[in-house]
């Protein structure tokens, strides 16, 4: 096994996973979903309606409620947050760097955002997206999403 394989392992471990289902209701019950794909997938495959859009090089400043460059969303630590990527690698990683953090809540969506778009849930093309971004300027570094 390869040490990559060997950390997002351990992270799983950390984390309580949730489905596309399990998502959606986490955000209508006033969870926040939080999209760390890079702009050309989400430019190329839509986005979740309400979506936070986070790109990853700035997720931490972004969610951390004591922070002074959080976003508004980013209310306290309890707040259950939901990061989705492109197929579930980068946001098991993602989601246990937000539980370092101190929101023990965070987890990720299993199978990312080509999961949720195959369950058949809410999906808004770039041209109308309804995500709300934080702006960023992406690092141009693009490893398994």
């Amino acid at each position: 096994m390869s040490a990559i394989d060997e950390l997002l392992e351990r992270a799983r471990s950390e984390l309580e996973r949730v489905g596309p289902r399990e998502a959606a209701a986490a955000q209508e019950a006033g969870g926040l979903l939080v999209d760390i794909r890079y702009a050309e997938l989400r430019e190329r495959d839509g986005t979740i309606p309400g979506a936070l859009i986070v790109e990853r090089n700035e997720l931490e400043w972004r969610l951390d409620p004591t922070g002074d460059h959080r976003a508004p969303e980013a209310t306290h630590h309890d707040l259950p947050v939901v990061v989705v990527c492109n197929e579930g690698y980068a946001s098991s990683l993602a989601a246990l760097s937000l539980r370092q953090l101190g929101l023990h809540r965070a987890t990720d969506l299993i199978g990312g955002f080509q999961a949720w778009r195959t369950a058949g849930l809410p999906v808004q093309s770039a041209a109308g997206n309804a995500g709300r971004s934080t702006g960023g300027d992406g690092d141009g570094v693009h490893g398994r999403d």
